[in-house]
């Protein structure tokens, strides 16, 4: 027996789809506006994951120009069929629903097949039935007419892949499992024992979120709702506990024929989530024809024990050197490819990023190239050279939540042209500087060390520290009060604050680790 700790993928990996093929499972997740999209990820315990590639590495299966912070990728799902894995989700930004297709899951992966105003809505999955037909299932609005805020329902078509289109008639089979239910969404469909279950989120990505599951004897229904919906909610814990928001499940049987959930779920500290929506673990049992969750708990626990043994990889790296001719895979972007914005041949060894008249509080694609935050406390550093050319040039670090919540340190000049360092805050789109110093030029290291909803911001130059602020306030970067559906990452930056530049700042390696 193996003991899992939750979650099974730290920060903002939210919408978990899995598929297991043999010994071998295979999990995916939502990346919204950033770039690449869809990180795809390996595992033969449960417990230990390597990212291996991501689905949408090419902007022209990616376009996400002008897109929100937390719109583009929603919801994938992963399934494997026939020696041909596939991946189906929904850019809300534009094209709507697709599918791609892979022989090996680390890639590459093929342009997208989209399926136009024929499949409405958003996060669409496959099944493969035993005859080896293929079905859409999604969510969408109510065709006859959205009454309410949340009025959507899940649909079921028949999709043809040779020819890339949906066939035959679009059936609604359920619309979730409480009487006026908002937000049926992140439906799956299973065949087991002669029935096939339908899996869904419902109530909302928030406090009331919920798993509910319906079965039939046949694909179009009718589908009968378990009797002991919800299969799995914390809405009923009070606001205080420290696992919430859980729902948006998916279910894999492992080669012993042993079911396992694995669904998104938040952890707030103090009332505030930095991390956003993370993946988590569940065992699965099937009682009287319907799964129950963690049978004799039924919520999430901080450990679970399952019935595999431990498969390791080498650890995660913690200090990011920049010698390869690609960025490692744990790193994004916003909106666009990191070729359109820095070099990694420059200037051998180092990243350059180029100062364009993209920022941060813009909805575009500013010179930024960073990774999730994963702990509640953690520290992430740059070797950092730069001198800005001209005032409103700057380079360093940041930590984002979206383009209208974000806190940048910051090296700049100022009107008498010394090097100076800015810490500012963005937030509800307002920036403010909340602390400034004049340092001595040259190349430096910034560093950022969180424990939990406050940072001190350190500027080190020649074995030398200082302390640049202390017990700065990070809750506006939160879910409660940002919104949205993304967590924080941090990460290095450059802009020119909407000048044209010619000049770069250059990073000879990043650090991140939890402490």
């Amino acid at each position: 027996m193996l003991t899992v700790n939750n979650p099974i993928l730290n920060g903002f990996y939210p919408d978990p789809s899995i598929c297991a093929v043999g010994k071998d499972f295979y999990l995916v997740t939502s990346t919204f506006a950033y770039f690449p999209g869809i990180p795809v990820f390996h595992s033969r315990d449960l417990k230990n994951w390597k990212q291996i590639g991501h689905v949408l590495d090419r902007t022209s299966q990616l376009p996400l120009a002008g897109c929100g912070h937390s719109q583009g990728i929603y919801a994938p799902t992963i399934r494997y069929y026939d020696g041909t894995f596939y991946v189906i989700t929904t850019n809300v930004s534009g094209g709507g629903n697709f599918y791609v297709t892979a022989e090996d899951p680390a890639g590459p992966w093929s342009d997208p097949v989209w399926l136009g105003d024929d499949a409405p809505g958003i996060d669409p999955s496959l099944f493969f039935d035993e005859d080896g037909a293929c079905y859409y299932v999604g969510t969408r609005p109510n065709p006859d007419g959205v009454r309410y805020n949340g009025d959507w329902e899940i649909w079921v078509q028949r999709l043809d892949l040779e020819q890339g289109c949906l066939t035959g008639e679009s059936v609604k089979i359920w619309k979730g499992a409480m009487n006026g239910v908002i937000w049926p969404e992140g439906p799956h469909l299973y065949r087991k024992d002669g029935y096939y279950y339908l899996m869904i989120a419902e109530g909302g990505t928030g406090p009331d979120h919920s798993v509910t599951v319906a079965r039939s004897r046949e694909i179009f229904g009718p589908y009968e709702g378990n009797p002991d919906n919800p299969i799995l909610t914390h809405r009923h814990l009070g606001k205080n506990y420290p696992v919430t928001y859980v729902g948006h499940g998916d279910l894999a049987e492992d080669a012993a024929g042993n079911w396992y959930m694995v669904m998104l779920a938040s952890r707030p500290q103090q009332g505030y989530t930095m991390m956003g929506r993370e993946t988590f673990l569940a065992r699965v049992v099937w009682e009287d024809g319907w799964p129950v969750v963690n049978p004799g708990i039924g919520k999430l626990e901080e450990q679970v024990t399952i019935p595999l043994e431990e498969s390791r990889f080498e650890p995660a790296d913690t200090v990011f050197h920049f010698w390869r001719d690609r960025l490692p895979m744990e790193f994004v972007t916003l909106r666009n490819s990191a070729e359109e914005m820095c070099s990694l041949a420059e200037r051998q060894g180092w990243l350059r990023l180029r100062l364009r008249r993209e920022t941060l509080r813009d909805a575009a694609d500013p010179s930024y190239v960073g990774v999730r935050q994963r702990h509640f406390c953690w520290q992430a550093a740059a070797l950092l050279d730069f001198t800005a050319q001209q005032e409103e040039e700057a380079a360093g670090l940041a930590l984002v939540q979206s383009d209208r919540y974000n806190l940048r340190f910051e090296k700049v000049r100022n009107e008498r042209g010394t090097a100076c360092i800015h810490i500012r805050r963005c937030e509800d789109g307002v920036d403010q500087k909340i602390a400034a110093a004049e340092v001595p030029d040259g190349v430096c290291v910034l560093r950022i060390v969180c424990r939990g909803l406050e940072a001190d911001l350190y500027f080190e130059q020649n074995g030398v520290k200082h302390c640049m602020a202390q017990g700065v306030d990070l809750r506006p970067l939160s879910t409660e009060i940002a919104g949205g559906f993304t967590g924080c990452t941090v990460g290095m930056y450059a802009s020119a604050e909407g000048a044209d530049s010619s000049s770069f700042a250059d990073f000879g390696w990043f650090s991140y680790e939890g402490l």
